[in-house]
């Protein structure tokens, strides 16, 4: 029997959409399952900040499950089902289509001067930044020591995480099919004395980006996706291309380069040829 773990945010149009679907499935060869229970599919209700919370909460389940989003507002760019849909998405379900697609995720690897060691996922992007404002940190591409940053952060994002932060900063979009991260400086300080490449880095999937913070830089925030930490004596910070990936059910999955044009343009060319006929 198909398995489902159902994932949805406190709001009331989603909880009252998570009961919806679990009175539709009561006939159905769907077993819904706890959190601590292996599924088939992850199904999020709410908003693409509802799907990176249950990445975050489930990165062990990533090998076997299958993500599917559902927005209880507008279309978002991880969410390929709106809250109408729920019959078609349970009629997919059972049809026993398992085709996904798969996107790049980041290796985060913090240490710290006391010898802890942390490592996390991300999605979306790495951000490091400081409580004292100004950022001071050499930035080594593998071994080599490319640049001292000094500014208000650095952006390390995925190819679906290019569309967020990293765009806002002025750094390209890529496609996911391309297993590379984007490196992108927020308001780097370039003058006389202190330089930056001031450009957009884009590092393939067998290359690394560590980050060494001066430790007077203070108190350092980390922002994974949605997720912050609050750390200081940061000894290095070591970010590359994961060897796991998140899925997501094809089953009416938004073709990338969709998700981009409604996202940040509106309408197709194509609708504006139709409409000058």
């Amino acid at each position: 029997m198909l398995t489902v773990l159902l994932y949805a945010n406190d709001k009331q149009l989603s909880q009252a959409l998570k009961k919806e679907f679990i009175q539709k499935i009561k006939d159905q060869p769907i077993r819904l399952v706890e959190e601590k229970e292996q599924a088939d599919y992850i199904i999020t209700i709410g908003g693409d900040g509802t799907l990176l919370s249950a990445f975050h909460r489930f990165p062990q389940y990533l090998e076997y499950s299958q993500f599917i989003g559902i927005h209880t507002g507008h279309l978002g760019f991880y969410a390929d089902w709106l809250a109408n849909g729920i019959d078609q998405l349970i009629r997919g379900l059972v049809s026993g289509n398992r085709e996904s697609v798969s996107y790049p995720l980041l290796t985060v690897d913090i240490k710290t001067t006391d010898k802890r060691s942390i490592r996390r996922l991300a999605l979306n992007e790495f951000v490091l930044r400081s409580t004292a404002g100004t950022v001071v940190c050499d930035v080594y591409l593998d071994d080599f020591c490319f640049e001292t940053f000094r500014g208000d952060g650095i952006c390390i994002s995925t190819p679906t995480g290019s569309t967020g932060l990293n765009k806002s900063l002025g750094g390209a979009v890529i496609h996911p099919k391309l297993d590379a991260m984007q490196m992108t400086e927020i308001a780097s300080i370039n003058n006389l004395i202190y330089r930056t490449l001031s450009s957009p880095v884009i590092v393939p999937q067998e290359e690394s980006i560590t980050l060494k913070p001066d430790s007077q830089s203070g108190n350092f925030i980390l922002s994974l996706d949605n997720q912050s930490l609050s750390l200081e004596n940061i000894e290095s910070i070591r970010t590359q291309i994961a060897p796991q990936r998140i899925r997501f059910a094809s089953l009416k999955h938004t073709h990338f380069w969709d998700r981009v044009a409604s996202s940040f343009i509106g309408n197709h060319p194509s609708d504006s040829r139709e409409l000058n006929r």
